[in-house]
């Protein structure tokens, strides 16, 4: 993987130190908001970031805090604090009309922002590509699958751990985590993004169910929705020719909204 050839920038939200990447170039520009525990120099972020580089077009990308460069502890995060941050770097680094792509827990985030920049009158979306979107899975995958072992470690602890496939360093679901997560669910009714949606989701994902995918699809305008499901996909999405779905997706919406 290319290493990034500049440091990043910072912002501060709330007395944190956000670190985040830009490129400036074209607009309609995208948006890139990562997964739980992922950082802004995984692959895809970083296949999206030599694309938007080649186009000329502007990239944004920043880590919650708690993740890779950012300040503030993983276990003090929440779905509010990272939402709160997201919408502070979308509104101070970017312009015009931007396509959010959103990976797994960043899908929630995406479905956030556009509530919330709607709410706020901020018509600036011009599409979500979602991949492995796991919206309100706080509610809908983690809590119906607590284990009385989990159950015990959160009212005594306020957390429990659980290891990771893609990371030494262990998974932690704090009480808070969960609680704030019931305050941001996005699938008890209709969706209205007041902008085109598209989906990719892998078959293989053992840890973001297809049906879940299927669920979010569901509750979007059905004349405003791709959902590709992905043969052998799995929940990173990673693979060459997965990598080459996702440029796709997002050079299709850039083009659209153009």
């Amino acid at each position: 993987m290319p290493m990034p050839d500049k440091q990043p920038e910072f912002l501060d939200v709330a007395g944190t130190a956000i670190a985040l990447r830009r490129q400036r170039g074209a607009a309609p520009g995208v948006v890139w908001l990562g997964g739980y525990k992922s950082d802004m120099l995984g692959t895809k972020a970083e296949t999206l970031a030599a694309w938007a580089g080649r186009q000329g077009r502007a990239f944004l990308r920043h880590d919650y805090s708690g993740h890779g460069e950012s300040g503030g502890a993983f276990a003090d995060g929440t779905i509010s604090t990272w939402l709160a941050q997201s919408l502070a770097v979308f509104r101070r680094f970017s312009e015009g009309r931007q396509v959010l792509v959103g990976s797994s827990m960043g899908a929630w985030i995406a479905l956030r922002m556009a509530q919330e920049l709607r709410k706020a009158g901020e018509d600036r979306l011009a599409g979500l590509v979602l991949l492995a979107p796991a919206p309100d899975f706080t509610a809908e995958l983690v809590e119906p699958q607590l284990t009385d072992r989990q159950k015990k470690a959160l009212a005594e602890n306020g957390y429990f751990e659980e290891p990771s496939e893609y990371s030494d360093q262990p998974y932690i679901y704090t009480r808070a985590l969960i609680e704030d997560g019931r305050k941001n669910l996005v699938m008890t009714g209709p969706i209205d993004t007041h902008c085109p949606v598209n989906i990719l989701q892998g078959l293989a994902d053992p840890d973001v169910p297809p049906a879940h995918a299927l669920k979010l699809a569901s509750l979007l305008p059905a004349d405003d929705v791709t959902l590709s499901l992905i043969p052998q996909g799995d929940h990173r999405l990673s693979r060459p020719q997965d990598l080459e779905m996702l440029l796709g997706a997002v050079e299709a919406m850039v083009e659209r909204a153009a």
